[in-house]
């Protein structure tokens, strides 16, 4: 039996105490996946409503900066990199990765740049293909960062994919670790309905570190356990396969607190039991055949939740009616933060919350967008969606154009090829535009 992973430092605060606050500074934030991130251009974030931005220099070293300009607070990230600098947009001011102010166009060359002109930047790593930040003022422990060792294993096959989700981390992560709505929400994509059931859901350990559960059906006896780890303060690790048999497998989702109402996950499937079609799947085409539909397949649900919550400006102690075959581990973690959430910009425990009010209930907006929340963040849907435009007007144009010479040619064998060329033009167009829809329109069941 696995116990949550070991964090250097924390031993004094493995034992809960409804005193203690989970410091949410001193930790690591996953940013983004390597392979997204853009080079030519500045990342733009943000962690509790704080604005950031990630860029790259020129040595290739990554830079994490607030996203504020020190002159007259124009966003960074509205800028470009030049020569290895980020540029602000409003009057070219540049700074380095480390947020040193480096070049101001306005002063005379004799001139010295003020001390105070540089931004606050922030350490950057990168581990087992995702960046990472350190958000706190303590010397960053690059031992805290939550890598997971199953991933350096020899044989061993992953996905990725990253998603912005229309509400806060605690939501996403409620849902995350509720198995019993799989069978439900997502019938016929990842459950299905008829294998709803009683579950046996066993809390093994919780404390300021994270939560150690398992869970399993109870409709036939001797299920294998399926483990779920929460790791403070945005790991959700789900492991299951056969050890014995040297099969194992696992999904992985950390979460970034973008704001209140907008979290980015990054979610990684591991194993080394995929089939050979999976691998040699295009991740575009694992993430709209798959990936985006699980993701969608209850996230207006959740968003709705969490607006009638706000609406009732009640407790999740007052409104819930939890069973204990079925929410054990969502109200083990709502309790959770209730014990160590203090110290968090805001959040919803069980029974208390902080900086959530009835007044801010946000405004009814589109929340199944598809194409912001995921294909323009991700390198693979992003590059294959413009090429399927590019594609789609190509196609259209040479329809036309050979529409054109059907009509106007006297060749009694170019007009016949002419006309089906630009029918199979124009069906090349069809399909560009049905694939390009995959990559706008969000599935829903209605």
């Amino acid at each position: 039996m696995t116990t949550i992973p070991h964090q250097p430092g924390l031993d004094a605060l493995a034992t809960p105490d409804n005193n203690q606050a989970f410091d949410w500074k001193n930790c690591w934030y996953p940013i983004a996946f390597v392979q997204d991130l853009p080079k030519e251009y500045p990342y733009r974030f943000s962690l509790y409503d704080e604005p950031l931005v990630l860029f790259t220099n020129q040595d290739g070293k990554l830079g994490c900066l607030t996203d504020r300009c020190s002159h007259r607070a124009a966003r960074l990230s509205d800028g470009q990199i030049i020569n290895g600098k980020i540029e602000c947009l409003y009057h070219g001011w540049q700074f380095g990765t480390d947020g040193q102010c480096l070049h101001i166009p306005q002063l005379s060359e004799d001139a010295k740049i003020p001390a105070n002109a540089c931004v606050k930047s922030f350490p950057i790593v990168e581990r087992q293909g995702i960046v990472w930040m350190w958000a706190g003022e303590e010397k960053p422990a690059e031992e805290l960062i939550p890598t997971i060792p199953a991933l350096d294993q020899p044989g061993l096959f992953c996905t990725d994919y990253i998603r912005d989700l229309p509400y806060d981390q605690t939501y996403f992560i409620e849902n995350i670790i509720d198995p019993a709505h799989v069978f439900i929400s997502h019938d016929g994509i990842l459950g299905k309905r008829e294998n709803a059931q009683p579950l046996e859901i066993e809390v093994i350990e919780s404390s300021i570190q994270g939560i150690h559960s398992r869970w399993r059906g109870i409709r036939q006896p001797n299920q294998p356990w399926i483990v779920i780890d929460f790791i403070a303060p945005n790991l959700i690790i789900y492991k299951f396969g056969n050890q014995e048999k040297g099969r194992f497998g696992g999904t992985v989702l950390y979460s970034l607190p973008l704001s209140k109402e907008k979290c980015r996950i990054f979610l990684r499937n591991y194993g080394n039991m995929f089939p050979w079609q999976m691998k040699l799947m295009p991740k575009w085409l694992d993430h709209i055949l798959v990936r985006n539909l699980i993701l969608e397949g209850d996230l207006q649900v959740v968003v709705e939740q969490k607006r009638q919550l706000q609406r009732l400006g009640k407790s999740l102690k007052e409104v819930y009616l939890p069973i204990k075959t079925s929410d054990t581990l969502v109200i083990e973690y709502r309790k959770w933060l209730d014990r160590f959430g203090k110290g968090l910009p805001f959040y919803q425990g069980y029974s208390s919350a902080k900086n959530f009010h009835p007044d801010e209930l946000p405004a009814n907006s589109l929340t199944l967008d598809r194409l912001s929340q995921h294909t323009q963040i991700c390198s693979s849907c992003n590059q294959a969606y413009q090429v399927t435009q590019l594609v789609k007007q190509i196609s259209l144009g040479g329809a036309i154009a050979l529409a054109a010479l059907a009509i106007l040619t006297d060749n009694s064998w170019v007009s016949p090829m002419a006309v089906a060329s630009a029918l199979f033009a124009v069906a090349l167009a069809f399909a560009a535009q049905k694939l390009k829809t995959k990559f706008e329109r969000a599935y829903t069941r209605h």
